[in-house]
Formats: C-alpha cells, sequence, structure tokens
C-alpha cells in the first residue's frame, strides 16, 4: 500500500462545481479523490465516481475526520455515513483532519478510535494532516510504527517546511502536500516564471514538479478542465539541481492557513 503521487484536491469545491471536477480530472486519467467531511462534498463527489465508470478498484479515495467526531463513540459512525455518501464500502485513506488541540478528545483516543475503523475495513489506510513533530510522535506511539501512512500538510515554495518534511521521511512517512500553489501566489514569482520559461511549460507546472521531486504527492485542485491537464504534465517535468536550488530559495514561511484552535504550535 502507498500513497498515490498525483491527486485531485476538491477544497472548497461544492455541488455542480465539484462533480464537474471530479468528472473531468477522472476523464483525464486522474485516479486519486481527496475529500473532506467538512468540504460538504463528500455526496458529490461519490456521485461524480459513480457516473464515471471508473472501477473502484481502480481509484484512491481520501477523506478527513472533523474534529466534532474525534470522540471514539463517534469517529466509525461518521466515516460509514462517509462512505454512505461517497457511495462505497470503503474509503483508500482516512486522515485526521486537524489536531484541533484543546477540543475534548485527546490524541491517543482519536488515533485509536482510527486504527479501529482500519481494523473493521472502512478504511485502507490511516494518516494525519496539520501534525507538527511533537504531534506526529504522540501518534505513531498511539498506532504503532508504520501504521501512519502519510501527514497532509501545506506546503509550497513559499512555506517549504523542511524540518517537518524531513522527520516524516525519516519516519517512513509519506508527505502529502496541500496548497502547494499558496492560494496562487506562486504564480506571479519570477524565479518560479524563469524556470517555467527554461522548461516551456508553466509555473504551475513548475511549482508541483518540485514537490514530486522532493518525494512528496500533491492534490492540486481546480474549476478548469484545461488546468487540471495541464497539471498532470507537471509529472513529466524534470526539474535539474539549478532549478530545485532556485526554488530553494524562494522560503517565507508563507503559511495560508492557520485555523485557531484547530492548529498546533507549528515547528
Amino acid at each position: 500500500m502507498s500513497i498515490p503521487s498525483f491527486g485531485l484536491g476538491t477544497f472548497r469545491l461544492t455541488g455542480q462545481t465539484v462533480i464537474d471536477s471530479v468528472r473531468n480530472a477522472l476523464e483525464l486519467g486522474y485516479r486519486a479523490v481527496d475529500t473532506a467531511q467538512i468540504y460538504g462534498n463528500e455526496a458529490e463527489v461519490g456521485q461524480a465516481i459513480a457516473e464515471s465508470g471508473v472501477r473502484r478498484a481502480d481509484l484512491f479515495i481520501t477523506t478527513k475526520i472533523w474534529p466534532d467526531n474525534y470522540a471514539r463513540d463517534k469517529l466509525v459512525p461518521s466515516l460509514r455515513e462517509s462512505l454512505e455518501k461517497l457511495r462505497t464500502d470503503y474509503v483508500d485513506l482516512t486522515l485526521i483532519h486537524w489536531p484541533a488541540p484543546g477540543n475534548g478528545v485527546e490524541l491517543p483516543e482519536y488515533m485509536s478510535a482510527l486504527a479501529e475503523a482500519k481494523a473493521l475495513g472502512l478504511t485502507r489506510q490511516i494518516g494525519i494532516s496539520n501534525f507538527n513533530i511533537a504531534l506526529t510522535k504522540e501518534a505513531i506511539a498511539a498506532v504503532g510504527k508504520g501504521e501512519i501512512a502519510t501527514n497532509q500538510v501545506e506546503l509550497s515554495p513559499y512555506l517549504q517546511n523542511l524540518k517537518l518534511a524531513s522527520f516524516l521521511n525519516d519516519q517512513g512517512i509519506t508527505v502529502t502536500s496541500y496548497m502547494t500553489l499558496a492560494y496562487g501566489k506562486v504564480l506571479k514569482d519570477p524565479v518560479l516564471a524563469q524556470i517555467a520559461d527554461k522548461h516551456g511549460a508553466t509555473v504551475a507546472q513548475v511549482a508541483l514538479a518540485w514537490a514530486l521531486r522532493l518525494g512528496y504527492a500533491v492534490i492540486p485542485s481546480s474549476t478548469k478542465r484545461e488546468n487540471l491537464a495541464s497539471n498532470l504534465l507537471a509529472r513529466d517535468l524534470r526539474l535539474d539541481a539549478d532549478d530545485m536550488a532556485k526554488i530553494g530559495t524562494l522560503e517565507r514561511n508563507g503559511r495560508e492557513v492557520d485555523p485557531k484552535g484547530l492548529a498546533p504550535e507549528w515547528d
């Protein structure tokens, strides 16, 4: 079991917009789709997948548990509801969406409940999202080494998170990068534009190829079919050592997502 290196994100996409995005992505060859309980689009994602004609066995579906459902008696039932919406008997990966310190449910409780969901066959793999190093260590202690498939974190050329990424790599935990384009901010970057011109690529492709070159999984989203197709081409873009070094200089701790009460103390 492993994490696909390239998937479709659905954050902030709802209704017909997310149905069209997933449908277009699957037609273009995407086979991994990332959603979450809080996105409010699991039913639409499930509809688009069901109508696509793509075999379930060929897909990799990820969802995330929201803090309201972290309690031992709520997590599994909430995941069953997600499965109904997604029209599937199982998901390939289920994540704890945010550590949400102080929300009343301790980490060992929700991690063991997540492990129970895996034991029940509701999810093939389990993981975490938005965890810092200290909390990742606690999560490993709760479920055992080798059980956490990924930590999905905000990561872009402007927020490179090298300390956390290095730790996860040492632990054999895949880094999944979300917000790789920093809400589109990196698209205007002159350094990335120069690298894009050099390779005859788009800036978005360069940013995604940078993350892929580092061994991260990426889940970019788009409402436009042409952008979905263009993003896929990042898999074939080979950045050289000079390109990677230039992108390395762009770090500016440019965090875009930091919700109070949900986020940890970042590394």
